[in-house]
């Protein structure tokens, strides 16, 4: 699994020009089941990503879609790691 940790670059009245496209961009990957759970940070200054993929050069190929990457709104951090415990009723998405 790999949290994707989004730190906004520019203004939240130009980020938000965007906010709708960043939006269908992030449902297309939880219908692939490749996004687990999404958000704003608070203090709204970046956002998280749950994300399930083969591998990192994947999901660096997949956040490359997102109009945030796309016209540089926000810096990607990408940290990976192994599931070891989690809920049992995410056990058919993880395990």
């Amino acid at each position: 699994m790999f949290i994707v940790d989004l730190k906004y670059i520019v203004p939240l009245e130009e980020l938000d020009e965007h906010m709708g496209a960043h939006v269908r961009y992030l449902k297309k990957y939880y219908k692939q089941n490749v996004f687990v759970a999404s958000g704003r940070k608070v203090p709204r200054t970046g956002g998280i990503i749950l994300a399930i993929a083969k591998d990192e050069a994947e999901l660096k190929k997949i956040l490359m879609e997102d109009p945030f990457y796309k016209h540089r709104l926000a810096d990607f951090k990408i940290t990976h790691f192994l599931t070891s415990q989690y809920h049992p009723d995410l056990e058919s998405l993880l395990g």
